[in-house]
């Protein structure tokens, strides 16, 4: 039996049935979030392995927009990892911060246009689920390809709102792993809302002085909250 092949294959984890590629891709998933929080440059390399995974898992219960989402993580993760590694060199730490006002109403448009465009192109390509599937169930594949960019490009950006994008995303995937019998996926989509709740927190805790702070309060001026927290490689 070929690696492939292997990865295809079902075990019961407690009664529940899991494939493999399922299991591994999502492990490696929660330790790209137990890393993220930690602002470590090896959440990129990591994340990129689990998503190999997850295409796998993803091509063999035919979710096409979950597996285009799994290809454009592993192009985005490459660009983040670059990213975050320029950061670090030139400011001595992962600095993170609020978005703008005008960075936030970009990412709303786009999360809005984004969405119904790509649900019609798996619409009209057959692409997602099944043939003839209801909108609501090609809407929620197509918003976890397009949240899920969304995700990596704040993430790159080192945006608080980063963890709203996942939250989001969380939201639609619990759902959506389940009906699509990727039980062991809705499972780690539960932890992640845990864990994205406390990535806020520390991000925002972190969030580098700037004149537009949290959405949750007012706008002022933060003068000497610095991060001196030292990154790990």
């Amino acid at each position: 039996m070929s690696a492939l092949q292997w990865l295809n294959e079902q075990f019961s984890f407690f009664g529940i049935p899991v494939y493999w590629s399922d299991f591994f891709g999502n492990l490696l998933a929660l330790a790209t979030v137990w890393l993220a929080l930690r602002r470590s440059l090896v959440a990129w390399p990591v994340q990129i392995l689990g998503s190999v995974l997850l295409l796998i898992a993803s091509l063999n219960v035919h979710l096409g927009g979950n597996a285009a989402r799994q290809v454009v993580i592993i192009a985005s993760a490459s660009w983040g990892w670059a990213t975050w590694r320029r950061s670090r060199q030139q400011e001595g730490t992962i600095n993170v911060r609020w978005a703008s006002w005008q960075e936030r109403a970009a990412l709303i448009g786009v999360m809005a246009v984004g969405t119904f465009g790509f649900a019609a192109l798996l619409k009209a390509t057959d692409a997602s689920f099944y043939p003839g599937a209801p909108w609501w169930m090609v809407l929620a594949d197509a918003w976890i390809f397009v949240g899920s960019i969304l995700a990596m490009y704040t993430q790159a950006r080192r945006y608080v709102e980063f963890w709203f994008v996942w939250l989001a995303v969380d939201l639609v995937g619990v759902p959506l792993a389940i009906h699509s019998e990727l039980y062991f996926s809705g499972i780690v989509y539960g932890i992640f809302f845990i864990m994205v709740l406390v990535g806020i927190r520390d991000w925002a805790s972190h969030s580098k002085g700037q004149e537009i702070a949290s959405p949750l309060e007012p706008a002022v001026v933060l003068e000497g909250r610095n991060d001196t927290t030292s990154t790990s490689a």
